[in-house]
């Protein structure tokens, strides 16, 4: 489902990932990071597809909000976990949203 996020400025976390074979317990852990960063103060949504390259965008009212989650201390043991056993390899960046444009075909 794609976001609904508020007029802007606000800010993306892009997370772009190639993960290694087998779950080992990543779907659960991806789940609770989700829940979790629902209740972070300045979340604003997420959106995340998954196939050769995983992508997961979240965004957040502001930097402190980003700075916040990156200190979570359960978020902190999952990035571990994913260093060590999920991703053959990642990338983050971070962006400011100036502007965006919605469209939804009415049925």
């Amino acid at each position: 489902m794609i976001a609904k996020t508020p007029v802007p400025p606000y800010y993306a976390v892009i997370f772009s990932s190639v993960r290694t074979e087998g779950d080992n317990g990543y779907s659960d852990m991806a789940d609770r990071m989700v829940e979790m960063a629902k209740q972070q103060a300045g979340f604003l949504g997420v959106e995340s597809a998954r196939d050769e390259i995983g992508i997961t965008v979240s965004y957040w009212r502001d930097l402190n909000s980003i700075k916040a989650w990156k200190e979570n201390f359960e978020h902190s043991i999952a990035r571990e976990k994913g260093r060590n056993e999920w991703y053959q390899s990642f990338k983050t960046r971070i962006a400011k949203v100036e502007r965006d444009y919605e469209f939804e075909k009415a049925y």
